[in-house]
């Protein structure tokens, strides 16, 4: 049997579960095998059936409101466990590159981190990845019995393939002494679109000379729908917030469109940001290394061509 584990936020289900759902419906077609989510949050069932799940594995603990990858993980290699499963997969999010090392060692079992496409079957059990920042896709095989893969975000498009979806409630044997961290308080992040989920970002470096330059960035997500991203240089200097910061040591993403504005495109921005599936650069610098990456752009000063770029985006009606 195939596994996923999903994530819900108030109960709706996260992108990225819904793209492994996808991936676990797929892998058990191609394999001729069954598929089941596994949830330790409350989430809706009908979701989970909407993208072609049939089972849910859900734990009715109060215990499971906050993570703790010791305690998730211990948990979810129970329940996959008991329930026959031989193929894990997860999201290649902050949990998941988290709870799937140590679900390796909990499972013995062979583990791909950031997969991008279905596993090939044909000589035995191939996953693909980007690898070097995105400038080459590696083959790893899997040999053990069982195997775990991480599903990197945007490789495979959340696809509705309805069925109805039992609800199985889990035992697990955790209890509070499985839980190594104490939760004292949440601050939710403001904004519309958590960057990590988004499928469009609109991002800004220091080209734009200032924070207050920074409403022509927020107009053009707004007209978008999309998410705004900084570089790590723009949250140094407080500029922007440090959760908006992408790159190799910041937050790596994979939206449809990635549009960088006043950004050179160091390795390390270019790090957090390869995966994405269009990349628009806007910069005064033809020479500028992000330039190299991108699909789209446009050589001029951003003060210049976003107010004329915003104006074009009205009137497309977005």
């Amino acid at each position: 049997m195939i596994i996923v584990y999903i994530e819900a936020v108030n109960g709706q289900l996260k992108k990225s579960s819904l793209e492994v759902l996808t991936y676990g419906k797929k892998m058990a077609d191609k394999m001729s095998s069954s598929v089941a989510a596994i949830c330790l949050t409350s989430c809706d069932a009908n979701a989970v059936g909407e993208y072609g799940v049939g089972k849910l594995f859900q734990v009715n603990d109060d215990k499971f409101n906050h993570f703790d990858s010791k305690a998730f993980a211990k948990a979810i290699g129970e329940i996959f466990n008991a329930n026959g499963g031989q193929i894990l997969v997860l999201p290649f999010n902050q949990n998941g590159k988290a709870l799937a090392p140590r679900l390796s060692v909990r499972l013995q079992a062979g583990l791909v981190n950031g997969a991008n496409a279905l596993a090939e079957t044909s000589d035995g059990f191939v996953i693909s990845k980007n690898v070097f920042s995105g400038k080459a896709v590696a083959n790893y095989k899997i040999h053990t019995e069982k195997k775990i893969i991480s599903l990197a975000s945007n490789s495979i498009p959340a696809v509705k393939n309805p069925t109805s979806c039992e609800v199985v409630t889990a035992a697990t044997s955790i209890t509070a002494a499985d839980f190594s961290t104490k939760y004292i308080k949440s601050e939710l992040v403001s904004g519309d679109i958590p960057l990590s989920e988004a499928d469009l970002v609109v991002s800004a470096g220091r080209g734009l000379k200032g924070p207050e330059n920074w409403g022509m960035i927020e107009e053009c997500a707004k007209i978008l729908g999309a998410a705004t991203a900084c570089s790590r240089a723009v949250a140094d200097v407080h500029w922007r917030p440090h959760h908006e910061h992408v790159g190799q040591t910041g937050l790596a993403i994979s939206p449809n469109l990635y549009i960088a504005v006043g950004i050179s495109g160091a390795i390390q921005h270019l790090a957090g940001v390869s995966s994405s599936k269009t990349i628009v650069v806007i910069n005064t610098d033809p020479e500028a290394p992000f330039f190299k990456a991108a699909d789209y752009g446009i050589v001029g000063d951003a003060f210049e061509v976003m107010p004329k770029f915003n104006e074009a985006l009205r009137k497309l009606k977005f």
